[in-house]
């Protein structure tokens, strides 16, 4: 493929299905596995060779500040001062910065995980053949009771959008579902690609539960000095960096730093450092 492609996360959203726990953490920030989402896009976009401040971008608008320090100089940073403007008006702010390329748009708070392949290598079908000319994005069979889906199929966190449809969007507040896809599968433009991994939209604490889970496959994954001490123990749960487990967490995600103190009993929860618990 002769197009040249940089990527995009789209990482300003406020994560409002997701509190409490994104009250003072932005969602991209939420970690998957003892890594951030935005980390796992990230590397995902590296897989296919796409790195650095001159091929990726991050956009960032609620509690920007924390999200331009993570990613520092690993990404070109886009900042939204007066609050997420979507999907569609994130990219279009990045119009001078993506110069006439095609962009692979992907949301932060995708989890797609195939165990076949490593991260990058198993989306690589969204550049594969590629004309340059059509939209395409990234699908899994629609479930029982989807609406809205394309074609019986339903989006998979990636879009790859080419500069064409690009060039004319407006940085005003407004989806790519609805500037991009929705034409573009009208005008006979749209290629739904099959994506053979798992998917998750970790937008509410059920999903951000079952993805973490869904990372641990069935084990316990401790974070760096991570603890479980005296009576305590952990079954199939995640511990973060720090955390320290004196009592018993079944199914449970615990943030670096969280604590469950001797006595207590957690099941399908997640504790942050400062002890809000929000069971899933």
């Amino acid at each position: 493929m002769s197009v040249a492609v940089c990527g995009v996360v789209l990482a300003a959203g406020e994560g409002r299905r997701l509190r409490p726990l994104t009250e003072s953490l932005p969602k991209s920030l939420c970690p998957v596995g003892n890594l951030p989402l935005l980390d796992h896009a990230l590397r995902r976009l590296a897989g296919l060779g796409l790195s650095g401040p001159a091929a990726v971008a991050v956009n960032a608008a609620y509690l920007a500040e924390q999200v331009v320090a993570h990613v520092g100089a690993r990404a070109h940073l886009s900042v939204e001062p007066d609050g997420p403007i979507g999907t569609s008006g994130g990219v279009a702010r990045l119009r001078p910065w993506i110069d006439g390329r095609a962009v692979l748009a992907g949301n932060a708070d995708a989890y797609l995980h195939d165990p076949a392949r490593e991260p990058g290598k198993d989306i690589a079908a969204m550049l594969d053949g590629w004309s340059g000319d059509t939209v395409r994005m990234l699908t899994k069979p629609c479930l029982p009771g989807d609406t809205g889906g394309f074609s019986g199929r339903r989006f998979a966190g990636l879009s790859l959008l080419p500069w064409r449809y690009v060039k004319d969007l407006v940085e005003e507040s407004s989806d790519l579902v609805r500037t991009v896809w929705r034409p573009a599968e009208a005008a006979g433009e749209l290629e739904l690609i099959p994506y053979e991994g798992f998917y998750l939209d970790t937008g509410t604490p059920a999903d951000y539960l079952a993805a973490n889970l869904h990372a641990a496959a069935g084990a316990t994954l401790a974070g760096p000095s991570a603890r479980v001490t005296g009576a305590g123990r952990a079954v199939e749960s995640i511990l973060g960096a720090g955390s320290h487990v004196e009592g018993t967490v079944t199914r449970c995600v615990l943030w670096p730093g969280a604590h469950v103190a001797p006595g207590e009993h957690l099941t399908d929860t997640i504790r942050t450092s400062t002890g809000l618990t929000v069971q899933a």
